[in-house]
């Protein structure tokens, strides 16, 4: 998810980068162990927080913490995805200074789980995302493109949603700026790599459907009730269009890493789609059945689902290292969507509690045995990977 070398060369079957490997990594060049020690605080945020979740849902947990269930929201949005988007963006940015993004980030998540209070926690978050913002900077003056504006608006809500968590707003208020620095960031990756196939437009048209969800992110602070409805109404559209325009409708098709990346994001899509129309027919969504669907539908559903998408393209260009395709990776990706329409669709609509715990362990399950694939293909392969983004 980054601006690779072969700039806008994407591969037509994938929207995800083409390149021939690196000088050294042709020569043998070792992986990359110096950013694999930035992956660490995130895998054990991400560890915390699906510890956290069995703790939520009353059931027996590795580690039991009374702090556990209180972070465990911004802990795998900041502490694990913010940690790795930010690793992403450093090595895309090529500077020292680029990677104290993710190690503030990454710090944050491991003093939340710290016996430090929580406001040292907080504020590495809200310096790891102010870090984040500052990492777009050179990037927007090496290359003036609408994708990395829309990832700098994400990048700036995520810093919003920390602040707010600092001054001692509730975690449910936080829920609107961190959709929409996931959303956004994704959406601005989208558009980086599969420009060519959504058009000349494309660019313009992103960044007014990004500004409109900053806006429903704003509103819905300060007038919730409207707020929230323009907020349900900006996050449809925006992911509507991503859906419409992706060249993931063509390569769904197709066999392969193409398919199964393809599968992926249109499955994210349609999670997206979920929380929006909840935003948009229910308003704030603060307790309750409402809160766990727009929750779970947008960091699982959508977040998690384009995780597994784009992991095979992006692991290989920030670690150095290959993440060959195999069918095997569909498994956990059945069992996230499968597991989220029992939760949501059965558990939460229809209130069928049995269906809802059911469905929050397998989604806790599934995303369990996606990471031990990638251990297992990263681990077990000698292939070399693409070119490594700059």
């Amino acid at each position: 998810m980054s601006t690779f070398e072969v700039q806008r060369a994407a591969d037509p079957q994938t929207g995800g980068p083409t390149a021939a490997p690196p000088a050294e990594t042709r020569a043998g060049g070792r992986p990359g162990l110096g950013r694999v020690a930035f992956l660490l605080p995130a895998g054990l945020s991400l560890l915390a927080g699906l510890d956290a979740a069995l703790l939520l849902l009353d059931l027996p947990a590795p580690v039991t913490s009374e702090r556990l269930p209180l972070v465990h929201g911004v802990l795998l949005v900041l502490g694990f995805v913010g940690t790795l988007i930010a690793l992403e963006r450093a090595v895309a940015l090529r500077r020292p200074a680029g990677f104290a993004a993710p190690a503030l980030l990454g710090l944050g998540g491991l003093l939340l789980l710290s016996p430090a209070p929580l406001w040292v926690g907080r504020t590495a978050l809200v310096l790891g995302a102010a870090a984040l913002v500052g990492v777009y900077v050179p990037l927007w003056r090496r290359q003036a493109d609408e994708s990395v504006l829309v990832q700098a608006l994400g990048a700036v809500l995520a810093t919003g949603g920390a602040l707010l968590w600092l001054g001692g707003a509730a975690v449910p208020a936080l829920l609107p700026w961190l959709v929409g620095f996931l959303v956004l960031t994704i959406g601005g990756e989208r558009l980086e790599l599969a420009r060519l196939a959504m058009g000349p437009t494309a660019g313009p048209t992103l960044v007014g459907l990004a500004a409109a969800l900053c806006a429903g992110v704003v509103a819905s602070l300060l007038w919730p009730e409207p707020g929230t409805v323009l907020l349900g109404a900006a996050l449809l559209a925006f992911g509507g269009w991503l859906a419409v325009h992706d060249v993931a409708r063509r390569t769904v098709r197709s066999h392969g890493l193409p398919r199964y990346m393809a599968a992926c994001m249109l499955a994210g899509y349609s999670w997206l789609g979920v929380a929006g129309a909840v935003w948009l027919t229910g308003g704030p969504a603060a307790a309750g059945v409402a809160y766990d669907a727009v929750v779970h539908a947008v960091m699982l559903g959508f977040t998690i689902s384009m995780v597994m998408a784009h992991a095979p393209v992006i692991l290989p260009a920030v670690l150095r290292r290959p993440l060959p395709y195999h069918p095997l990776l569909w498994l956990p990706v059945v069992l996230l969507h499968g597991s989220l329409v029992l939760r949501v669709w059965v558990g939460d609509a229809l209130g069928v509690d049995a269906a809802w715990r059911t469905g929050s362990v397998l989604n806790i399950a599934s995303v369990l045995l996606f990471a031990g694939l990638v251990v297992w293909r990263t681990s077990g392969s000698s292939r070399r990977p693409t070119k490594e983004p700059r």
